[in-house]
C-alpha cells in the first residue's frame, strides 16, 4: 500500500508540473527541478530504511554532487535557443549529464 502511495504522489507532482507548464513553462521548470523530487526521495529513503544514517548521508552527498550533471538543462537551454531539434538537444544534454555523472562517480570513490 505504501508503494502505491509513493507512486501516486510522485506521478501527481509530474502531472502538476506538466499542467502548470502549459501556462507558465518557467514556473513548471522551477517546480520540477526544485528539491521537491529530492525531498520525496529523502522522505521515502528515510521511512524505508528507518532513518539509516549511512544511506541518508550517502543520498545527500550524491544529491549535492548531482548538481554537476544539471548541466543538462544549460545545454538544452542553449540548444533550444539556437533552434536545434529536440532529438539532438536531448542527445547533447544527456551526453553532458552522463559525463557529469561519470565525473561524480569518479570523485566519490
Amino acid at each position: 500500500m505504501m508503494t502505491l502511495l509513493k507512486l501516486f504522489m510522485t506521478v501527481a507532482i509530474v502531472f502538476i508540473c506538466v499542467h502548470v507548464g502549459k501556462k507558465s513553462p518557467s514556473l513548471a521548470g522551477l517546480l520540477a527541478t526544485m528539491p521537491l523530487a529530492g525531498l520525496l526521495t529523502l522522505l521515502w529513503l528515510y521511512t524505508d530504511t528507518k532513518g539509516n544514517p549511512a544511506i541518508i548521508t550517502g543520498y545527500a552527498r550524491g544529491a549535492l554532487w548531482g548538481t554537476l550533471p544539471a548541466l543538462f538543462y544549460a545545454v538544452a537551454f542553449l540548444c533550444f535557443r539556437k533552434g536545434v531539434s529536440l532529438h539532438v538537444t536531448l542527445a547533447a544534454g544527456f551526453s553532458i549529464w552522463l559525463m557529469g555523472a561519470a565525473f561524480h562517480q569518479w570523485l566519490t570513490k
